[in-house]
């Protein structure tokens, strides 16, 4: 469902229905009907839910407990505890002892963190619990546990207060100046209301020191059945579940004396105010212009279906106007626009927000408000309706498409939508025919009577400032924002100049060459092609999706075949050339041609390596070759785009180093690699001194005037032998001039032995560790396999050990990369956040479970949850087009058999604890790695 909603004015409505009087079909007045697709019901006691039948992963159970309860519903002395009862879900319950759940699910393949987790927000809680249904006890469990979420926590006092450490930690980690400048801005933006009041966090003082009984209070107030909701999507018996449903939870009870569920309410502005927000450690500049708050109701009849519908055309047009504005040669933001959004729940209101460029906040002001009057004043073309019309058609045509294919994750989050916010559940194949009837019923006026609407027109308003101390003279008063924008609707506009639209890329396609061999590869479901111009071509069809192809190309090269002269000229080629639009088009002007279909084509060039990628719906395989065929013959000349790009490039890198963060990740860099100069760091401004148009071009064209030695890769839902043509006149045409196809070794290395350094930035009281292992390795697949099953285990034993039994951290761990070229080595990075005080003791626990692991091996347990996790992750990608085109690509680029994708699970299965304790004496050389540590400065 199409979710931007703001009440219809009179007008709106009735042109709306005068629109549809002749249309017999859909009574506009009758409720949106729930489609078949999903059984929702509600218990006796209140609980909602929802049950669909999904084979999306297959053998995968998504489901959810929601609950209408969130921060804003806190007392005085529970602030922060809604969130806090959200963790002690994980800290024992009546079937699972503390520990136990986390380590039955990963037992069971279920990640901590990326698959199971949960969230708190303003209104509502809800927990996320994927399920293989491999094992039918695995389903009766993942029931069991979401009734103990509803009514079964323990609430140990011990296991409250060892968790204060890890929720404080989690608040740390949100510190900075987002964070105190948010706690300035929210109370203007909730014109100070409970929202401004309760943020989801709390209040240090009350998480350290709250008696255990204030969270006991709010899970018993608020945790009941009558604002529950449990969600069920994936490949199951529908029937069963809801018995499971009803087993579980028509027990629960709602409590005799209820309090009752309100809504914080939000006052209207009655003036306009400015404020104006700056730190030292912000990022950027940003201008934020909220006009008034308007109460809504979702709309449940047709008629706000289809009203959905004019919201989304009306978005989509002023969103690209907002564009346009930024490829000017002197654009007035960075980025930005205008619409109308969601605040919380039951209120939005029309906004503009845009991120601030090197002239300050006058030329944004003047731009945002101007084109908001344009909008108001005159509408918009019938050109501009008819593209978007055309993308929105397609958007519920690929969604009609692929119904069938949509993970189960994406049904069970519009249930939630349902449950929460009243959003409309028809099914897509309903919604695809809705969209046949309204779309094409849509007038200009309809939208443009919608524009005049929904834009105020001189309303009392907020008007923020957001950004850093470090440029005072950029830096306005509140009293001069208000005239800004007092100046800005002063001003008189004029309509908008529709330009004329190509018909098509190509006039007229390119001279076809010819496919002169062909093999198949039956194990794989592989078609090999070669072209007469020495191009190759690998096909796989699949029925993964159906309504989409997926496409690479690569081939070694890269950024460092160029000298150091020509660093950011090589770094940023493709940038530029990108930017200035393709072939004879802008940006926009491609835009705009593409209106209604589904097909991209982007060059890529990483140090080592280059190529393209590419991605189309079946219907628009053509076009994406198109493109392809256009990256390689032409480059479009732009100097006012070249100009907006550098301009942005030097407005972004202004203040990058402004955040701890920033300066932290560049040092680790720097230190890990010696300073060489090819390893790229956070961009300066005076990078883009050295970046020059016309060598960019010429790099660029270097590298892709030619497609030799490039073998393109197709993967998707398209028919071989009608792609064979098209690949004949747009692949097999394409130049292949003689160029230099392989890579340079220019001696990027990590330093030696142990280092160890500390980086001062940061006004709050948080640190981080990184610690990174590196050296030389022999190379092959399977030692790629152990080695990040290594990595893994360690994660587990971070998570268990450092955060769980300790409270030193909330999030972190390790990741890896394992290289066979420019030569074989591997890299181990650890990122652990934490409070300054626990430095040493995070390095000393992190270095002990290293420590343990070389000379012990892993737990068989915690090995075994790794392969669980890596089988149904790999099963679930052995249906994915994107997985397919990955695992082809690599296995050209490293030389290897691309069938080891078929002995996957044969040969992660053949992992043993002894592999990995070998592995870890490999790769955790305590005598050769890098410390870096983070502080906050004296």
């Amino acid at each position: 469902m199409t979710r931007h909603l703001i009440r219809p004015t009179c007008i709106a409505a009735l042109l709306a229905a005068l629109s549809l009087q002749a249309s017999a079909a859909i009574n506009l007045a009758d409720q949106v009907p729930v489609g078949p697709q999903v059984t929702k019901g509600v218990l006796p006691n209140g609980l909602t839910y929802y049950i669909h039948k999904n084979g999306k992963p297959a053998q995968k159970l998504e489901l959810r407990l929601v609950v209408k309860a969130g921060s804003t519903l806190e007392d005085e002395d529970q602030q922060g505890l809604a969130h806090f009862t959200e963790h002690m879900a994980f800290n024992g319950s009546t079937h699972f002892k503390k520990h136990e759940l986390i380590s039955y699910l990963q037992s069971i393949g279920v990640k901590f963190g990326a698959d199971l987790n949960a969230f708190t927000s303003f209104d509502e809680t809800v927990y996320i619990l994927p399920i293989p249904t491999n094992n039918p006890a695995n389903i009766e469990t993942g029931f069991t546990v979401l009734e103990d979420w509803a009514h079964g926590l323990s609430f140990n006092d011990k296991d409250i207060d060892m968790e204060r450490g890890i929720v404080l930690e989690e608040a740390r980690l949100g510190k900075g100046a987002s964070d105190r400048m948010n706690k300035v801005l929210l109370p203007k933006i909730f014109n100070g209301s409970r929202y401004a009041q309760r943020l989801p966090i709390g209040k240090e003082d009350i998480l350290k020191s709250f008696p255990h009984d204030a969270v006991k209070r709010f899970y018993r107030d608020w945790y009941r059945p009558d604002l529950m909701a449990v969600v069920a999507v994936g490949d199951i018996d529908p029937q069963e579940v809801e018995k499971q449903i009803k087993a579980h939870f028509s027990g629960l009870k709602n409590p005799d004396h209820e309090r009752v569920r309100s809504y914080a309410a939000i006052g209207q502005r009655s003036a306009t105010e400015a404020i104006v927000v700056t730190d030292k450690e912000a990022s950027g500049n940003a201008v934020l212009i909220r006009y008034p708050l308007q109460n809504v109701k979702e709309d449940t009849t047709f008629r706000g279906y289809r009203h959905k519908l004019v919201e989304q055309l009306f978005a989509a047009m002023l969103g690209q106007r907002m564009q346009e504005l930024t490829q000017q040669a002197a654009p007035p933001f960075l980025g930005g626009g205008s619409n109308v959004d969601k605040l919380v729940a039951g209120y939005k209101s029309f906004s503009s927000f845009a991120v601030l460029g090197h002239e300050g906040v006058t030329p944004a002001i003047d731009a945002l408000v101007q084109e908001n009057e344009r909008a108001r004043k005159y509408g918009f073309s019938a050109q501009e309706l008819e593209r978007v019309k055309k993308n929105l058609a397609r958007n519920f045509e690929q969604g009609y498409a692929e119904r069938d294919k949509t993970d189960s994750n994406n049904y069970a989050e519009e249930y939630i939508r349902n449950f929460l916010e009243q959003e409309s559940i028809p099914g897509m194949a309903a919604e695809y025919g809705y969209a046949k009837e309204f779309i094409p019923s849509i007038t200009l006026e309809e939208v443009n009577a919608y524009a005049r609407s929904v834009i105020p027109e001189k309303a009392a308003k907020l008007v923020a400032y957001m950004g850093s101390t470090k440029e005072p003279a950029l830096t306005p008063t509140s009293e001069q924002l208000m005239a800004g924008v007092a100046r800005a609707e002063q001003r008189s506009v004029a309509a908008r100049t529709e330009k004329a639209v190509a018909a098509s890329l190509m006039d007229k396609p390119p001279k076809a060459g010819s496919i002169v061999a062909e093999t198949s590869d039956a194990a794989l479901g592989l078609t090999r092609l070669t072209l007469s111009n020495g191009v190759k071509v690998i096909l796989k069809p699949t029925d993964f999706k159906n309504d989409q192809v997926v496409m690479s190309a690569s081939r070694f090269g890269g950024q460092l075949l160029f000298d150091d002269k020509d660093n950011f000229n090589a770094r940023y080629a493709n940038a530029i050339v990108g930017t200035m639009g393709v072939s004879r088009y802008a940006p926009i002007e491609l835009q705009n041609i593409l209106a209604g279909k589904t097909a991209w084509a982007r060059p890529n060039m990483g140090n080592y390596t280059e190529g393209i990628s590419g991605g189309a719906g079946n219907n628009d395989v053509d076009t994406m070759l198109q493109l392809v065929y256009l990256q390689f013959t032409g480059v479009r000349r732009d100097e006012d785009l070249y100009r907006a790009f550098i301009a942005k490039q030097q407005d972004v890198a202004r203040n990058a180093m402004s955040q701890p963060e920033a300066i932290f990740r560049d040092t680790v860099l720097a230190t890990t690699y010696g300073n060489h100069p090819r390893v790229a760091r956070t961009a300066r401004p005076d990078d883009f001194a050295q970046v020059n148009l016309e060598r960019g071009i010429g790099i660029y064209k270097e590298r892709f005037s030619s497609a030799k030695d490039l073998t393109f890769i197709l993967v998707g839902s398209f028919d071989v032998a009608a792609v064979k043509p098209l690949i004949a006149t747009y692949l097999a045409s394409l130049p292949t001039p003689d160029i230099p196809v392989a890579y340079r070794d220019v001696g990027i290395r990590p330093v030696t032995g142990v280092v160890k350094k500390e980086v001062r930035s940061g006004s709050e009281a948080k640190s981080s560790v990184s610690l990174n292992f590196t050296g030389n390795t022999n190379f092959s697949e399977m030692e790629q396999l152990r080695f990040y099953a290594m990595i893994e285990v360690m994660n587990l034993r971070i998570t268990d050990v450092l955060r769980e039994k300790l409270n030193l951290i909330y999030s972190g761990g390790m990741h890896g990369s394992f290289n066979k070229f420019p030569y074989a080595n591997y890299a181990i990075g650890t990122s652990l956040p934490c409070g300054p005080d626990n430095v040493d003791k995070v390095i000393a626990a992190t270095f002990a479970e290293i420590e343990k692991l070389k000379q012990k091996g892993p737990d068989v347990e915690d090995l075994e949850k790794v392969i669980q996790n890596w089988m149904q992750g790999h099963q679930k990608a052995m249906r994915e087009n994107g997985y397919w085109l990955g695992r082809l690509q690599t296995s050209l680029l490293q030389g290897t058999d691309p069938a080891t994708i078929l002995a996957y699970e044969a040969n992660v299965a053949s992992i043993t604890p002894a592999q990995i304790k070998a592995a870890a004496q490999r790769y955790f050389d305590t005598n050769n790695y890098i410390q870096v540590v983070l502080y906050p400065e004296k």
